[in-house]
C-alpha cells in the first residue's frame, strides 16, 4: 500500500467551497498577479502578526532571500543560522553572496542556542569581523521550528550587543507567541523582519506555493 508523505485531501475537503469561491473570484477579476486579494491578505496578515507591514512573495525561500538583500547582506559578509533547518535558510544566505555560518541548537527546543551564539561571537568577533574568515559578521537568522519559538529575548540582547540584524525564519511557526520583555509577542514581530512560507504542507498552507515578509521597518518593506 502506497502512503503519501503528505496527504492534504481532508484539509482541502473541509474548505473546498471557500477555495473554489476564491478561485472563481480570481478568474472573474483576471487578477492573476497581485491585485486586491493580495493587498487584502497583506493587510490582514500584518495585523494578525502585530506588525506594520506585510509583503506577499512567491515562496518562503524568496521571503528570506529578498529580506537578506533588503538589509544589505552580500559578498564579504557572514550570516549566522542553525544547521537544523530546511535547506532554504542557508541557501538564501549563499544566494546573496554571503557565507552561512552555523551555530548549534539547544538540545531541548531544537532552536538556536543563545549560549552557543554568545560563545561563537565571543570567540570569533573582532570589531565586526570574523577573526577566522576575515568576513563581516552581519546578522542572525534564528529558526522557529515545529511551532516552537526560539528564545528571542536572549537572541535579541546578543544581537543588539553586537549590532547584528535579526531575520526570523517563521516558516514552521505561523501564529506562535513567545514571551519577550514581559509580553507575549508573535513570532516575526521581534527582529528586523519575519519570513513565512505558505507551502501547502506548512502550518498554514496555500493553494500552491507562497510566502510573506513581515516587518515594522519601512525601509525593509520598501526595498
Amino acid at each position: 500500500m502506497k502512503i503519501p508523505l503528505v496527504d492534504l485531501r481532508r484539509n482541502i475537503e473541509s474548505i473546498k467551497s471557500e477555495i473554489n469561491s476564491a478561485i472563481d473570484r480570481c478568474l472573474e477579476n483576471t487578477a492573476f498577479v497581485l491585485g486586491d486579494d493580495v493587498k487584502l491578505f497583506e493587510e490582514e496578515f500584518a495585523k494578525y502578526c502585530e506588525v506594520e507591514y506585510c509583503v506577499g512573495v512567491n515562496s518562503g525561500t524568496d521571503a528570506l532571500h529578498l529580506t537578506l538583500r533588503s538589509i544589505g547582506a552580500g559578498e564579504g559578509d557572514e550570516v549566522i543560522t542553525v544547521p537544523f533547518t530546511f535547506i532554504a535558510t542557508a541557501e538564501t544566505i549563499w544566494m546573496t553572496g554571503a557565507l552561512p555560518v552555523f551555530v548549534d541548537i539547544d538540545e531541548e527546543t531544537y532552536t538556536l542556542s543563545p549560549f552557543e551564539l554568545r560563545r561563537f561571537l565571543s570567540e570569533r568577533w573582532r570589531n565586526g569581523i570574523d577573526k577566522l574568515t576575515g568576513k563581516r559578521i552581519k546578522g542572525i537568522i534564528p529558526v522557529h521550528l515545529y511551532g516552537h519559538p526560539c528564545n528571542m529575548e536572549e537572541i535579541m540582547e546578543i544581537a543588539e550587543e553586537y549590532n547584528l540584524f535579526v531575520i526570523e525564519d517563521c516558516a514552521q511557526a505561523h501564529g506562535a507567541r513567545v514571551l519577550f520583555k514581559g509580553k507575549l509577542k508573535k513570532v516575526g514581530s521581534i527582529g528586523n523582519a519575519g519570513c513565512f512560507s505558505f507551502f501547502p504542507a506548512k502550518n498554514l498552507g496555500a493553494f500552491g506555493d507562497g510566502g510573506a515578509v513581515i516587518t515594522s521597518y519601512k525601509m525593509v518593506k520598501e526595498r
